[in-house]
């Protein structure tokens, strides 16, 4: 069917708004799942975590090759392939009875996620300026976050009274929704259309691939998965130094500028994600509460996001400078886990923890949206895509990198106090009986004290990235033509 090519802004917003309300909710929710996906499919360890982790992997590897291919052969197209990518592996997913089929659907999904992700953000960098950009980012960030922290509410919702499959199912279906939408949607690319990279393509992919799973390894394994995939993304920045048609304008990584914006966004996600993923399963083990005690407590948390990025919004477009809005955030986020750290004891309840979550959520809430837009301006219309690409990919897999190593450091502190490893595991895992909660709040007030420091250092460098020229005018920086990355190319 030839698309109903339609350049309405509103309509288009309202489509990428879809997806990015759907994946991340998907992406929350899934945890929920993996109890009972475990006890119906017999499974357990990397096999069951592969649910989550071969999501994560795939999307973070194909972010940006598929940003760059949107340049090239159209954004609404890879948007709508990774609609449909992601929506066959969902809807796969739902009807897998083997963990083995299950994982491989779930890892088809998250490479259909990266077409979704880095697609929409492209597609709204090349229909919004100005004031309309930054609101449009905004509202990304809005609901990208309602999308958080609902996930695992309306998952729990399905699981409970109709199984995990069902789960799958519902998220298979707002694909569909989606993938039809993009009929509806205007195409897009830049003016010039040189071939494709594969040398680039598949060298970063299989690198970063490669990598991110080792992290999730442990002995011999780990270290040599780490060293080749590294020489693989050194082969890939060698490849795209000498490509006349590079997957990726290495220009961007050098602009000061445009990697102070991803710089600043990534540390934000960095200081929530451990406390995201992790917190839960504290308050069950060693605070007492019961699953949905635990999740109306992190609601301290993801509530903000509800309101702030429009907050955010408004004051970039009367005149804020955006980056002082991230260093903010940065240093809000530096003091909710610094507070965290000093408060946390076993059976804290919701009352002790307000100030802490709600620094930290109110500092994901003023970086949503805001980097992404901000980021953008700097970058040539013919580079956006690139650059979306370049963003989530970095975004995601430090995300999951982050997410690997603060589990690791909890139970290896807590193993090295508790001196048994077994016993530090159970503890970890928030099981009934496992005692020791003291010894686990003062491993978590090791590791959020030290993301704490690691924010505040975050902070000074975003700051010195993000100075120099540029005004803010209509809500978002102007850069001359000859600062832009990839102008003239």
């Amino acid at each position: 069917m030839k698309p109903i090519r339609l350049s309405r802004p509103a309509l288009t917003l309202a489509i990428i708004l879809l997806g990015y309300l759907t994946l991340p909710m998907s992406m929350t929710g899934t945890t929920i799942a993996l109890p009972e996906i475990g006890r119906d499919l017999n499974a357990s360890g990397p096999g069951l975590q592969w649910v989550v982790t071969g999501y994560f992997l795939t999307a973070s590897a194909v972010m940006l090759v598929a940003g760059s291919l949107g340049d090239l052969f159209g954004r609404r197209k890879v948007y709508a392939t990774g609609a449909a990518v992601y929506t066959a592996g969902t809807l796969v997913a739902s009807t897998a009875h083997d963990i083995l089929l299950l994982d491989a659907a779930r890892t088809v999904a998250g490479a259909g996620a990266a077409g979704v992700m880095a697609g929409g953000g492209a597609i709204l960098a090349s229909t919004f300026q100005g004031a309309a950009r930054t609101r449009a980012f905004a509202a990304i960030g809005t609901v990208a976050g309602i999308g958080i922290a609902a996930g695992p509410s309306l998952s729990g919702l399905l699981v409970g009274s109709f199984g995990w499959r069902t789960t799958f199912l519902v998220f298979g279906v707002a694909g569909i929704v989606i993938l039809a939408a993009t009929l509806l949607m205007q195409e897009s690319r830049a003016q010039v259309r040189p071939r494709v990279d594969r040398p680039g393509a598949v060298t970063f992919m299989a690198g970063l691939a490669l990598t991110m799973f080792s992290i999730t390894q442990t002995g011999t394994v780990r270290w040599v998965g780490l060293a080749a995939g590294l020489a693989l993304l050194a082969l890939f920045v060698r490849i795209e130094r000498r490509s006349d048609h590079a997957l990726l304008d290495l220009a961007l990584v050098r602009n000061r500028r445009f990697m102070g914006w991803i710089v600043g966004g990534t540390a934000i996600g960095m200081g929530s994600s451990g406390v995201m993923i992790y917190f839960p399963t504290f308050l069950q083990g060693a605070g007492g509460l019961s699953a949905g005690g635990a999740g109306l407590v992190m609601l301290l948390m993801t509530a903000p996001v509800f309101v702030v990025p429009q907050v955010t919004a408004r004051l970039v477009n009367r005149g804020v400078q955006p980056r002082h809005l991230l260093v903010a955030a940065l240093g809000l986020s530096a003091a909710g886990n610094a507070v965290l750290a000093v408060v946390l004891h076993p059976g804290i309840g919701a009352a002790g923890l307000a100030v802490p979550l709600a620094l930290i959520g109110v500092a994901n809430g003023l970086a949503m949206g805001l980097v992404d837009g901000q980021a953008m301006g700097l970058v040539d219309p013919s580079r956006v895509g690139m650059a979306s690409g370049l963003l989530n990919t970095v975004r995601a897999g430090s995300n999951a990198m982050m997410m690997a190593v603060f589990g690791a450091v909890l139970v290896g502190v807590l193993g090295m106090r508790l001196g048994d490893g077994a016993l530090a595991a159970e503890v970890a895992a928030g099981r009934p009986g496992a005692g020791h909660g003291v010894e686990f709040a003062g491993v978590w007030q090791v590791a959020v004290g030290a993301v704490a420091v690691a924010l505040v250092g975050a902070g000074a460098l975003v700051g010195w990235m993000l100075r120099g020229r540029g005004r803010v005018e209509d809500g978002a920086t102007v850069v001359p033509a000859r600062e832009r990355v990839g102008v003239g190319r």
